[in-house]
């Protein structure tokens, strides 16, 4: 028996009400004969699987015994449908238009070398604007700062089709629809546990440009993304993570002199967040910023081993300074 080529994977911890809202566009605006959709629950103590038995009963369901957390979750439940060439790791809180899938797929088909995807990501709460969590494609600047075309920061622009046009190479593709062929996110590891949440697929796609991998956007799919569902943005467990990871992220993905190098002058710019914050008497956040370096600091000696090349400078969209472009030339836009 020959199976699908894709699985779409949504990974699910006690999110009854996501699926009962966002499952439904999935499961009726994707091509049965192409794909698989996968519920991998994470050990949930709340109705969703009796929801799934009764409401969804087309759907392939993977239940664990335990929390694997978000990382974890996608590489066991990945691990296990190995046999798909291709998969799409969804978030939870997605609403899919009609045709999502097909363009993704036929690019990563006619190119072997894209290890990874994502598509035109709008707010699902203002279909005008892009989404937060990677809008049309992602990017670092030279200081290992993400950004994105149609946000940077905070400022998310309304969508006139700007990026609609050719498919487009970029640096990262967001996690809340990563398209990924199967194979090579296995060879790599997969998203890296230690991440806990954010930035894992940041992670991810730069060790698939190391191994010769590209990353694009196809902006020919849409999807619509909720976000904001796990922490605000002002949040400071959100703000830890975030500082933390980036300083991972670049730690563990440079040359080691280099990167030391580097992290030296991005700690600089962290430690002007830190007064930023101060000034602003958002206290939560200051203190954030400062539990992350600590724990960088500790969690650092887990990785020993450092790529030959480095990317920063070098990859699309990596010359610039976002800092200084947003708050000394005030650009907003991509």
């Amino acid at each position: 028996m020959e199976h699908k080529l894709v699985a779409v994977i949504i990974l699910n911890w006690n999110g009854e009400q996501l699926l009962a809202k966002f499952l439904p566009s999935v499961c009726r605006n994707t091509n049965a004969a192409l794909a698989d959709v996968v519920v991998a629950d994470n050990g949930s103590t709340d109705d969703s699987l009796r929801l799934l038995a009764e409401q969804f009963p087309g759907v392939k369901v993977l239940q664990f015994s335990e929390n694997y957390g978000y990382a974890g979750g996608y590489n066991e439940a990945i691990g296990r449908m190995r046999r798909y060439r291709y998969t799409v790791l969804l978030n939870s809180d997605v609403e899919v238009a009609p045709g999502w899938i097909e363009p993704v797929i036929e690019y990563m088909q006619q190119h072997d070398e894209v290890m990874a995807c994502q598509p035109k990501i709008l707010s699902y709460a203002d279909r005008s604007r892009f989404e937060y969590a990677g809008a049309a494609g992602g990017f670092i600047d030279c200081h290992g700062y993400p950004y994105c075309r149609g946000r940077i920061f905070d400022s998310i622009e309304e969508d006139h089709g700007q990026y609609d046009g050719e498919v487009a190479d970029v640096f990262w593709a967001s996690g809340a629809a990563l398209f990924v062929r199967t194979e090579s996110y296995l060879q790599l590891g997969g998203l890296d546990r230690r991440f806990f949440a954010h930035m894992e697929e940041i992670d991810l796609c730069w060790r698939m440009h190391l191994a010769g991998g590209r990353v694009v956007v196809v902006p020919q799919s849409t999807v619509y993304h909720l976000g904001g569902g796990s922490l605000p943005a002002a949040n400071p467990r959100k703000t830890y993570l975030n500082f933390r990871n980036n300083l991972l992220l670049m730690y563990k993905n440079m040359p080691a002199r280099e990167g030391r190098k580097l992290l030296i002058v991005r700690r600089l710019y962290d430690t002007l967040a830190f007064f930023m914050f101060v000034a602003k008497f958002q206290w939560g956040n200051a203190a954030a910023v400062l539990r992350a370096h600590r724990d960088y600091r500790k969690m650092k000696r887990n990785y020993t081993a450092f790529p030959a090349v480095n990317l920063i400078g070098k990859a699309v969209g990596s010359d610039c300074n976002i800092i200084t472009d947003y708050y000394l030339h005030h650009r907003r836009t991509f």
